[in-house]
C-alpha cells in the first residue's frame, strides 16, 4: 500500500526555504495555491503521487518529494520490529530518564500539535528505544523501556487513528498490548482496549465500543486514568446508542471518580485525567444524546476553553467544543446558528480526520432542516475537508 512518509511536508519547506521561496512565490511557480502548500508543509492534507513530482521538477529536488509519497510502508514489520527486539536482548541503562521524559513531552504535545506533525516525532523516539532495547541492562531496566516503548507505541496508534490510517494503527494497537504484557503494565492495556473503543465509536460500531470501553474499565487500575477514560468513553457509547439513562449513569459514575481528583502537573498529558476536562466529556456525551441540558453546558465549556474568540490554548479542544455545542443547538431547533458555529470549528483546521465525522453529521442535520446557513456550512465543508475523508454525500 503506497503511502506519504510523515517527513514530506518538512522536505518540502526545506525544500522551498534553500530556493528563497515563500509560499506565495511556490505557488505561482507550481500552480498552486499558496493555503494548499501550507497545508502539505504541516501536514493538514496528504499530497498526490502527481503533485509530489510536479513539486519534485520546480524545485529541482531529483525525484526526493516523489519518494517520500511512492514509498510503501509495512506497519506490520514495523510494529513486529520492536517486539522482536525485546524478546532478544537486554536493556541498557543508558538515558532512561531521558526516555520517560521524551514520552512525557510527546503524549502532552497531543492535544496541540498537528497529527502530521507529531508522527514523525513519534517514530524517531520509537527508533531511539529500538537501538537502546539492542544493549545490555538490568530486568528492571530492560522493563522500564519496555513501559516507554508501549507507550510511545499506543501514542502512535492513537495518532494514525486521527489520520485515518486503521491498518497502520490496528498493527501498532497489537504491538502494545504485547509490550504491555512483557512489561505487566494493565494501564497500557487498558489505554489499548480504550483506544480501540474510540476508533469503532468513530466508525459508528457503537456496540463494540460500549464493549471494549467496558473491558478496559475491568483491565485497568481502580482509579488510574485509563480507568476513568473509559468510563467517560462508556458514557459516549451510550450516548450514541440513544439510551440516556444509561448515558446518565455513566456521567454519575465519572463524576464520582473524578471528584477530589488533583488536576495533574502536566495537564495536557493524553494519559494522564484532567478533571477540568469533565466539563467538555459531559458536553459532548449529552450533545450527542440529545439531552436538553447539552446546550447550557456547551456553551460554558466553550467560554472557558475559547474566552477571547481566538481557539484559545488548547485550540483542538475548542473546536471539538464547538461541534458540541452545533449538535446541541440542533437538538435545541437552531440549526442557523449551529451552522455558523460549526462553520468556525472547521476554519479553525484543527479538526482532525477522525473526527470528522461529526462535522459531517452536523451538515447533514442543517441541511434536512433547509436552514440559510445550509448552503455555506457546505461550502465551508468542502474547502477545508482532508483527502482522507469520504465525501459528504456518501455513508
Amino acid at each position: 500500500m503506497s503511502h506519504v512518509d510523515p517527513r514530506f511536508g518538512a522536505q518540502l519547506r526545506a525544500l522551498r526555504v534553500e530556493h528563497g521561496l515563500s509560499l506565495r512565490a511556490l505557488g505561482q511557480l507550481a500552480h498552486r495555491g499558496k493555503s494548499h502548500l501550507h497545508d502539505l508543509e504541516t501536514g493538514a492534507k496528504a499530497p498526490t503521487s502527481e503533485t509530489a513530482r510536479h513539486l519534485d521538477e520546480v524545485l529541482r529536488a531529483g525525484g526526493a518529494l516523489a519518494r517520500l509519497v511512492d514509498q510503501p510502508v509495512n506497519h506490520d514489520a514495523e510494529a513486529a520490529e520492536l517486539l522482536a527486539r525485546v524478546r532478544a536482548s537486554d536493556v541498557s541503562t543508558e538515558t532512561l530518564d531521558r526516555i520517560e521524559a521524551g514520552v512525557d513531552d510527546l503524549a502532552s504535545a497531543y492535544a496541540t500539535t498537528r497529527p502530521g506533525e507529531l508522527l514523525p516525532m513519534v517514530r524517531r523516539q520509537l527508533v531511539y528505544v529500538g537501538r537502546l532495547l539492542d544493549s545490555r541492562g538490568t530486568l528492571t531496566q530492560r522493563r522500564r523501556l519496555i513501559v516507554a516503548g508501549g507507550w510511545l507505541t499506543v501514542l502512535r496508534a492513537t495518532v494514525h487513528i486521527d489520520l485515518l490510517q486503521r491498518a497502520a494503527a490496528g498493527a501498532h494497537l497489537n504491538a502494545a498490548m504485547a509490550l504491555a504484557e512483557h512489561g505487566e503494565h494493565p494501564e497500557i492495556q487498558a489505554w489499548c482496549l480504550e483506544t480501540r473503543a474510540w476508533d469503532r465509536l468513530t466508525q459508528g460500531d457503537f456496540r463494540r465500543a460500549l464493549d471494549l470501553s467496558q473491558q478496559a474499565q475491568r483491565v485497568a487500575p481502580p482509579g488510574s486514568s485509563a480507568h476513568i477514560q473509559a468510563t467517560a468513553q462508556e458514557a459516549r457509547a451510550w450516548a450514541r446508542l440513544a439510551d440516556v439513562r444509561r448515558t446518565r449513569a455513566a456521567l454519575d459514575r465519572l463524576d464520582r471518580l473524578t471528584a477530589n481528583l488533583p488536576v495533574p502537573d502536566r495537564a495536557e498529558h493524553h494519559y494522564r485525567y484532567d478533571p477540568t476536562k469533565a466539563l467538555a466529556y459531559t458536553a459532548t456525551t449529552l450533545s450527542w444524546a440529545g439531552d436538553p441540558a447539552a446546550e447550557q453546558i456547551a456553551r460554558a465549556t466553550l467560554g472557558e476553553l475559547d474566552p477571547r474568540g481566538d481557539g484559545g490554548d488548547r485550540p483542538r479542544r475548542s473546536a471539538s467544543a464547538r461541534l458540541d455545542l452545533a449538535m446541541a443547538l440542533l437538538a435545541a431547533d437552531q440549526p442557523d446558528e449551529a451552522g455558523v458555529v460549526a462553520a468556525d470549528a472547521i476554519r479553525s483546521g484543527r479538526v482532525v480526520p477522525s473526527n470528522w465525522w461529526r462535522a459531517r453529521e452536523v451538515l447533514r442535520r442543517v441541511e434536512r432542516t433547509g436552514a440559510a446557513e445550509a448552503s455555506m456550512l457546505g461550502e465551508v465543508y468542502e474547502a477545508h475537508r482532508p483527502p482522507s475523508v469520504a465525501d459528504s454525500t456518501q455513508g
